[in-house]
């Protein structure tokens, strides 16, 4: 199985485009930068999954050259897209997929409810390709093209701004947030992806447990980074995210899985380049054999 992380930044990016902050300001006097959070999968190098779909996702697929097209003049690897939440930064980039012939979509019952009436995707993406949508049931394998199997678990029910209403109907579920352990039925080994983590539950830390490799919730590095940087008076996990110091204890249980840090914040120390960090850090681009 292979992974490429097509971004590794929170909502915004880095540098964000209206931010002069400290993190913001050096990024763009060096002149790198981190798109928005998504990740690409595969299990025989032909059929790729999007795990998240970015408003970044088009220079995101430009950069990696496993998801060119071709042969054909519009054939394209990617077979389909997992969302593990409804909010913006995490599902804007289905509709610049809209010019696929065909398009796969994975999600909670709770996350697709709200991309077909409060962001309405669902129906505006069907008026353009032929859109197929699943509803990813927790805690069941779903089977993928190229040998994969996915298996998601609900681990937060942060509602995106825009959701209110969705999350008032009785009939929603509280699974908004989700993470997914892929899994290479060939060989046996698992991936899991959770980069908005709020708790590190019993439930996460067995989901966990086994895997040969995590890309995990680095929005924040510290309990009092939002303060400290930008005079927020919410804390990481108010906002749905573990920082990453509180994590650091539970991963000496996981000896044996490879951990990268993503979706980080402009505010996160960590995100800098050359930064001195105590855990792995993702980067764009960057690629995993699983």
């Amino acid at each position: 199985m292979r992974i490429r992380i097509l971004g590794s930044a929170a909502g915004g990016g880095v540098p964000q485009w209206n931010c002069a902050c400290a993190g913001c300001s050096a990024a763009r006097a060096s002149g790198t930068h981190r798109t928005q959070d998504s990740v690409a999968v595969t299990g025989d190098g032909t059929a790729w999954y999007l795990l998240n779909a970015s408003p970044d996702i088009r220079a995101q697929l430009l950069a990696a050259e496993p998801l060119r097209p071709g042969p054909g003049p519009r054939d394209t690897p990617i077979r389909g897209v997992l969302l593990t939440t409804a909010e913006i930064d995490h599902t804007a980039g289905l509709l610049s997929l809209r010019e696929a012939g065909a398009l796969t979509l994975y999600a909670t019952g709770t996350v697709l409810g709200a991309l077909r009436t409060a962001l309405p995707i669902v129906p505006v993406l069907r008026r353009y390709t032929e859109l197929r949508v699943h509803a990813l049931p927790i805690g069941e394998p779903v089977p993928l093209e190229g040998g994969l199997t996915v298996r998601a678990a609900a681990i937060g029910a942060k509602v995106p701004r825009y959701a209110d209403q969705c999350a008032a109907d009785e009939r929603a579920g509280d699974d908004w947030v989700c993470a997914l352990r892929v899994s290479d039925d060939r060989t046996g080994r698992a991936f899991v992806y959770a980069t908005c983590l709020p708790e590190w539950s019993d439930t996460f830390d067995e989901f966990l447990d086994g895997a040969d490799a995590a890309l995990l919730d680095g929005t924040f590095a510290t309990e009092d980074e939002p303060a400290r940087q930008a005079g927020l008076s919410r804390t990481p996990r108010q906002m749905g995210h573990l920082p990453i110091t509180g994590a650091i204890p539970a991963l000496r249980r996981h000896g044996r899985t490879r951990v990268l840090f993503g979706h980080l914040n402009n505010t996160n120390p960590f995100a800098g380049t050359g930064a001195e960090t105590p855990v792995e850090i993702a980067q764009d681009g960057q690629e995993l054999d699983c």
